[in-house]
């Protein structure tokens, strides 16, 4: 997706050890106009895959599943990092290190939410290291749902996150792929 690639090279920060900052219209402001563009694509990616609802994790995912829900014109569910007093007792629970948190974090989603018959699109900001998506897909096996793929708005493949979750059998589709972040540069796959 070019108008994404344009901003990340304009706008998006290397901050060293992997961490790209894209807060200007991402994950502090966020650009609507563009997250929709976002959300078109990735719907457009997996039009065939009949999902019923987008799963994402709070709170950057949660404008590109979002978009994406929109598109698709199914609900978006995000995973809480903190359950609220209105949730259920038996949650589906999973955790995930966090790189730019710094920590591991907690992922809630409520059995109210996510049942057998739903067939989930996994979608969120960034695909680094596949762990906090793997941690939503645990939670789609919880609810014994059906995975039916895994979309980002950016993916670092130099982190390995799509090694890991390509066992899934289920397509991952990112709208731009960088694949180095040395000496402070931004490096896209073509």
């Amino acid at each position: 997706m070019e108008l994404l690639r344009q901003r990340i090279l304009a706008e998006g920060r290397n901050l060293g050890h992997g961490i790209l900052k894209v807060d200007t219209f991402i994950n502090h402001q966020v650009d609507a106009q563009l997250m929709l563009a976002a959300g078109e694509e990735l719907a457009r990616r997996f039009a065939a895959a009949r999902a019923t609802k987008v799963l994402t994790a709070e709170i950057s995912g949660i404008a590109p599943a979002l978009a994406t829900a929109l598109a698709l014109r199914v609900p978006v569910v995000y995973a809480r990092k903190v359950k609220p007093v209105t949730m259920p007792a038996d949650t589906f629970r999973e955790t995930a290190p966090s790189h730019t948190k710094g920590r591991v974090v907690e992922l809630y989603v409520s059995p109210e939410i996510l049942s057998a018959a739903d067939r989930i699109l996994v979608v969120d900001d960034f695909l680094a290291t596949g762990q906090t998506i793997a941690a939503l897909v645990r939670i789609v096996q919880q609810a014994q749902a059906t995975l039916v793929g895994i979309g980002a708005v950016i993916e670092k493949s130099f982190e390995g996150g799509r090694r890991l979750l390509a066992g899934l059998g289920v397509p991952i589709e990112s709208l731009v792929t960088i694949r180095s972040m040395a000496d402070g540069q931004i490096e896209f796959e073509e």
